[in-house]
C-alpha cells in the first residue's frame, strides 16, 4: 500500500475520529511524522491541557508548581527523573515502581483497574531482576564518578560491573 500523500510505501495506518466518524489514513514514516507533529500553535494549546490531564491521572495537584516539583524527583537507583518518565513513558528500573509509587498508583488504576500484576511473568527475567537493578545503579554511579573525575572509583565500579555481568552470563548459559 502506498502513502496517501506521496509515493513511498505506507507504514503507518492511522484511524482518526472526525466528528465521531472513523477516518483511515495510510502514510509513510515521514508523512506520518508531519501529520502527528502538532504545529507550534497547536502545541501551545495542547501541551498545558496534556500536562493538566497527566497531573489529574497522577493525582498531583493541578498547579504547575506541584508538577514542576514532582518532575525534579529522581530515582536513587537509576537516576531517572519523573520528568523523563513523563516524556518517555518508560521507567528506568524496577525500583521506580517503589520510588514513584504514590504518583504511579492512580495512573495504574486508571489504565489497568488494579495495582497488582495478575497473569504471566517472564520465566527467565524475574531471577535476574535484582542483578539488573544493581547493574543500573552501578552504571549510574560509574558515570557520576567519571563526571567528578574520580577515576579510581570509576575503575572499581567498572570491574564490579564486569564481575556481575560475567556471573549473569554463567548463570544463564
Amino acid at each position: 500500500m502506498k502513502c496517501q500523500r506521496c509515493e513511498r510505501p505506507a507504514t503507518f495506518h492511522i484511524t482518526d475520529l472526525v466528528d465521531g466518524d472513523p477516518s483511515e489514513l495510510h502514510l509513510c514514516e515521514e508523512c506520518a511524522q508531519t501529520y502527528l507533529t502538532p504545529t507550534e500553535e497547536e502545541a501551545a494549546e495542547v501541551m498545558p491541557a496534556m500536562a493538566g490531564l497527566l497531573a489529574q491521572h497522577l493525582a498531583v495537584g493541578e498547579s504547575a508548581d506541584d508538577l514542576a516539583r514532582l518532575d525534579q524527583r529522581s530515582c536513587p537507583v537509576c537516576g531517572i527523573t519523573f520528568l523523563e518518565f513523563r516524556k518517555q513513558g518508560r521507567l528506568g528500573c524496577p525500583h521506580d515502581y517503589v520510588f514513584f509509587a504514590e504518583e504511579l498508583e492512580p495512573l495504574l488504576m486508571n489504565i489497568h483497574d488494579d495495582t497488582q500484576h495478575i497473569g504471566k511473568s517472564p520465566k527467565r527475567g524475574a531471577a535476574g531482576a535484582d542483578q539488573q537493578t544493581q547493574l543500573i545503579r552501578l552504571r549510574r554511579e560509574m558515570k557520576e564518578a567519571v563526571a567528578t573525575e574520580a577515576y579510581e572509583r570509576a575503575s572499581e565500579l567498572r570491574d564490579e560491573i564486569h564481575r556481575i555481568e560475567e556471573q549473569f552470563r554463567k548463570d544463564n548459559a
